[in-house]
């Protein structure tokens, strides 16, 4: 049926939605701009009793009737759909691709933001200016409460596309308990590769413990990349792809690989839980055993993780046991932008469908699904960070540890490059870190790193050591 549908979709077969009208992306801005009576659509992967079931009620029952009332006291009035989908990523991003391409879909939708550059390339999806007009875009106040450096999640090519929906940020976690029995620290804040690797030195003295953990190999897939080699690169002073280029065998590359060689090659990690299946999983329970020392990862961790009541590796006394610091640059002063630390974020972003019949009124529905109310209502009084930083200071303030993501983490994080490339990029970046904790040189695995990336991106695009 899937194959059918897609058949009928590329030779033609035009499906309509409500709220667009298959015209062209190049559609006035500011067309039906005076409208009294609107019909829009949300789209979003998220479905009622399945997948993202909150993001869907919150669609219903939050936004879809205030949004209404707004319009109404406006004079207008706004009929509003949520098409919700259940669907894999996968294949919610290929009907999202289709929809676009053939001039349908929602009016706004909801992607991952590393689809971001991908769509745009292909002309897809335009800049928010392009859609509703710079002047209004600009005059929204929410920009001046999103971070920057979360802003970025929405934007291509200096561009900005869509409105960050939520992020996170990625930090070293560490058990204290094990911390004061190596005689480090409890407030535990390293400024170097080199801090990292001396605390894990003094870890290594504990009978039983596991002095660090850093995902590595491809077991663990885009574990690998985003709580290993990403961050980290990001720490030598360049991120995986700049100026239109990826990063081949570069000096960065082989110092990132060379921390790995310290890591595994050092017996301060556990080289064969990176090859099980379920090796990332044992590494949760064995933190929240107290035999880990060190753990790279993002906020899930602490909120789903280890949380004491609801986690998949309960630990009682997260609260008091768990210590967490921002991930420094090989020295300080050597990550991007000659940043002291680093971090590296995920997220999705909402974006306007160029081919809407009434972009102005998405443009508003899009403002008030990102506002102070409506983000807040998403949360439902959970301790979940948002991109917006008012929202934050009042739905963190009984988490220290959230807080401190949304406090120091997210002005400096990062984002993946959206492009379609990426995971053929991401495969062999965790090759790279398999071959070296197999016991290859970072040379040797820098260069069958950069053969890989070379056939998958081509030799042009590879920035060579």
């Amino acid at each position: 049926m899937r194959l059918r549908s897609l058949i009928a979709v590329l030779t033609g077969v035009t499906l309509v939605t409500a709220g667009c009208v298959g015209k062209s992306a190049d559609s006035n801005t500011g067309q039906n701009a005076d409208a009294k009576d609107i019909t829009l659509t949300i789209g979003a992967n998220a479905l009622a009793g399945g997948k993202n079931t909150a993001t869907a009620k919150w669609m219903t029952d939050y936004v879809i009737p205030k949004f209404t009332e707004a319009q109404k006291a406006k004079g207008v009035t706004a009929t509003v759909k949520f098409e919700g989908n259940g669907a894999d990523d996968k294949d919610y991003k290929t009907k999202v691709a289709l929809d676009l391409k053939t001039g349908q879909g929602a009016d706004v939708l909801e992607i991952d933001g590393i689809w971001l550059g991908e769509f745009a390339q292909a002309g897809q999806v335009k800049p928010l200016d392009d859609v509703a007009g710079r002047d209004k875009v600009d005059a929204w106040d929410g920009w001046s409460k999103i971070p920057p450096a979360v802003a970025a999640l929405g934007q291509f090519d200096g561009k900005r596309y869509g409105i960050p929906t939520g992020t996170d940020g990625r930090v070293l976690y560490f058990n204290k308990k094990l911390f004061a029995q190596a005689g480090l620290p409890a407030d535990w804040q390293p400024k170097s590769w080199a801090e990292i690797v001396s605390a894990g030195q003094a870890l290594k003295k504990l009978p039983g413990v596991t002095p660090i953990q850093l995902n590595a190999g491809t077991a663990m897939t885009e574990a690998t990349t985003m709580q290993g080699v990403l961050p980290l690169l990001a720490g030598t002073g360049k991120p995986v792809y700049a100026d239109g280029k990826w990063q081949g065998a570069t000096q960065n590359v082989k110092d990132v690989l060379g921390l790995y060689q310290q890591i595994y090659g050092g017996g301060l990690g556990d080289p064969l839980l990176q090859q099980e299946a379920k090796g990332r999983d044992k590494s949760f329970a064995e933190f929240a055993d107290n035999k880990i020392g060190i753990l790279l990862e993002s906020d899930y961790f602490w909120r789903s993780v280890v949380e004491p009541k609801a986690g998949v590796a309960k630990m009682a006394d997260r609260d008091t046991a768990v210590g967490w610091a921002k991930i420094p640059a090989r020295t300080a002063g050597g990550g991007v932008g000659g940043q002291d630390f680093v971090s590296m974020s995920g997220g999705s972003i909402r974006v306007i469908n160029p081919n809407s019949k009434y972009p102005q009124q998405a443009w508003e529905l899009l403002q008030f699904m990102n506002s102070f109310d409506a983000t807040k209502a998403k949360v439902s009084g959970g301790a979940q960070i948002t991109p917006r930083t008012d929202v934050n200071d009042e739905v963190l303030a009984g988490d220290p540890m959230l807080s401190f993501v949304s406090k120091q983490v997210l002005p400096i994080t990062r984002y993946r490059p959206g492009l379609a490339v990426y995971p053929q990029v991401s495969s062999a970046l965790q090759q790279a870190t398999a071959d070296v904790v197999a016991g290859k040189s970072p040379d040797e695995a820098a260069t069958a790193y950069q053969q890989a990336l070379s056939k998958a991106v081509g030799e042009a695009n590879v920035a060579g050591s």
